[in-house]
């Protein structure tokens, strides 16, 4: 279903993880319990880029992306997925942000790209596909769900296809799979899946067509070009918290005007859960009486939260955006929480626009095959020199917002500050920074520019 195998990119994860736990505890061992943390540059990079992967494509409306995550929590709660489709040109996208455990993130991020993956196939070549390729791919507890799916898809015809309701369908279909699995086959395995939860966003991009599902507060911004050269951020997701009135009236409307005051405390849902969406969390979505059966005896009467009457209280549908690429769509950036809630999506678009402007300056100066005046050469060696003033430090582009998001004062990134940042003791890390996860999905502007829409 991807041509990156479940089994491959597990491995990938894993290394790179194990890299950035030899980085950290040596960075950290180089100090004394008595005196403040000071990293070197040498330390801090090794810490950044310990998790960035970069992937170039050749053909189609995405050039390349560059994607990294740095944890706060341990193990970190975050995970992210990539995956191209077989049977269309379509790419797979997605950052999933947990809480209460890494395990439904976790899980969520290698079964959801292929729910979404399945829902593409036309039913004839679905029908093979199940024969020879799905079921050794898919771990024992899960196959039977997906097994499951796939058969109902080879009932359906592409006959009003519609993106939209595929990608909803997936999101809503894996959730009720999680709740199906732990409620039939309680196990110390699936009921920390459903008692963790995670907001999600993947998106789709398919030639100049983009669609960004989302359930939570993970966000999309689109960096665009304007006829001036100035930047533009565009914003394709809103955050389903509380600060969202849509979110909250949405809410409200679906529980009796009397609980009007409960649904919603301190700006949580049932004064606990901060997302209004999420996948998981089924403490949120279980009738009282399946709590008390499934989940009371192994984790006690609080699991249930007060005012509990009319379940379930929380959603998995994915609100969905489409946007037609063109040639001034430069980039896209996809970011749990731990990016936003240190800037805005104006400044990841600066940053990222100017790093990608920078990056040109990383590469060794060539000159045309064709004849080439003094003159011209002069020019090419004066802009270079103004350009080498702008060069990044990193090549990707998902670290250099890390970089910067930690870092970044009013007068660039300020080394100290990072230092600070990145070596705070394990036990309060957390109250000054959240796991951050990105990546950065660059289109070909000259693909664009000749495709049909």
């Amino acid at each position: 279903m991807s041509n990156w195998s479940p089994k491959l990119l597990a491995i990938r994860i894993h290394a790179l993880a194990a890299t950035f736990n030899r980085c950290y505890h040596r960075a950290t061992a180089l100090h004394s319990s008595s005196g403040p943390p000071k990293l070197s540059p040498y330390d801090v990079n090794c810490i950044l880029r310990a998790n960035e992967h970069t992937q170039e494509f050749f053909g189609g409306s995405v050039k390349s992306y560059d994607s990294n995550q740095l944890a706060s929590n341990s193990p970190i709660e975050d995970s992210r997925s990539e995956a191209s489709c077989v049977h269309t040109s379509g790419l797979l996208m997605g950052i999933f942000d947990g809480h209460g455990g890494p395990a439904c993130s976790q899980v969520i991020s290698k079964r959801l790209m292929r729910y979404i993956a399945a829902s593409l196939v036309p039913p004839d070549d679905l029908r093979q596909h199940m024969l020879n390729e799905f079921v050794s791919e898919i771990k024992e507890l899960y196959e039977k769900s997906f097994n499951q799916f796939a058969n109902e898809l080879t009932n359906t015809t592409l006959a009003g296809f519609q993106m939209h309701q595929t990608l909803e369908n997936a999101f809503v279909r894996l959730d009720q799979d999680l709740s199906r699995e732990a409620i039939e086959m309680p196990s110390l395995r699936t009921m920390s899946v459903a008692m963790s939860g995670a907001v999600a966003l993947v998106a789709h991009i398919d030639g100049p067509h983009l669609h960004v599902a989302s359930v939570g507060d993970c966000s999309a911004v689109l960096g665009t070009v304007t006829d001036t050269g100035q930047w533009v951020a565009k914003k394709l997701t809103n955050e389903h918290n509380s600060d969202n009135v849509g979110e909250v009236r949405r809410l409200l409307s679906e529980h009796p005007a009397t609980e009007r005051d409960t649904v919603i405390r301190g700006e949580r849902l049932l004064g606990q859960l901060a997302p209004l969406r999420a996948m998981g969390d089924f403490r949120y979505k279980w009738t009282r009486e399946q709590l008390e059966q499934l989940v009371v005896p192994q984790f006690g009467e609080q699991v249930i939260a007060p005012y509990y009457l009319t379940p379930p209280y929380l959603s998995a549908c994915p609100e969905i955006t489409h946007h037609i690429l063109t040639p001034r769509d430069k980039f896209l950036i996809i970011a749990s929480d731990g990016l936003w809630d240190t800037m805005s999506a104006m400044q990841t678009v600066h940053l990222v626009g100017e790093h990608m402007y920078g990056k040109a300056f990383l590469q060794p100066l060539t000159l045309p095959k064709q004849d080439i005046t003094l003159g011209e050469i002069s020019q090419m060696l004066t802009t270079r020199k103004a350009g080498l003033q702008r060069k990044p430090l990193d090549r990707n582009a998902a670290t250099h917002l890390i970089r910067n998001a930690l870092g970044g004062t009013e007068y660039g990134v300020e080394h100290s500050k990072l230092s600070h940042m990145l070596s705070l003791p394990q036990d309060i890390v957390r109250l000054f920074r959240d796991d951050i996860t990105i990546t950065v999905v660059y289109f070909d502007s000259e693909y664009l520019r000749n495709c049909p829409t």
